[in-house]
């Protein structure tokens, strides 16, 4: 069987060929793997992590349709107060030292050391802290999908909302 069709080169190289990429992460797992490709680029983030005595560090470095990265850094005793995300999801991805989450429910706290490398994935409502119980320093990053507009906290003992404090301040955006 003979064509009289022939293809000069490679079709799959014509642009209009390919199914195009996607725009932005649209999937819990798309969004755990640009935590990691974050990540994996230390030297993008590292010369940009301060640490503070008084309070948590955080800068934005990236926006997207949708989202928004944070980078975090925690000093020996510093945590983050019971709280959640508001109705946004979230990865968190330890960067360098350790931090301990308490995931609370009612009646029940589940403790989770997360080292360098580990990953944790929440939904809307996920109630937690994040406490760097270490001795040494700890740097994390946080994608929030959407972008994070509110961070209510929660009493420590019957876990109900106490406040709702607004995101962090936009005086951090990132320089494109």
């Amino acid at each position: 069987m003979n064509s009289d069709v022939q293809i000069a080169g490679d079709p799959l190289a014509l642009p209009h060929l390919m199914p195009p990429p996607p725009a932005h992460p649209a999937t819990v797992a798309e969004f755990a793997g640009l935590s990691r490709a974050v990540a994996a680029d230390r030297a993008a983030w590292s010369r940009l992590v301060r640490y503070d005595a008084t309070s948590r560090w955080y800068r934005r470095l990236r926006t997207g349709p949708g989202y928004e990265v944070w980078l975090l850094s925690w000093v020996p005793g510093q945590g983050s107060g019971l709280h959640d995300h508001g109705r946004s999801s979230g990865v968190l991805t330890v960067l360098h030292g350790e931090l301990t989450e308490t995931h609370r429910t009612p009646g029940k706290a589940v403790r989770r050391r997360l080292a360098a490398g580990d990953q944790r994935v929440f939904a809307p409502g996920h109630v937690h802290e994040v406490v760097n119980d270490s001795l040494e320093p700890a740097v994390s990053l946080h994608v929030y999908f959407p972008g994070l507009t509110e961070m209510p906290f929660h009493d420590r003992h019957t876990g109900g909302a106490l406040h709702n404090s607004p995101a962090p301040a936009r005086q951090y955006a990132p320089r494109d």
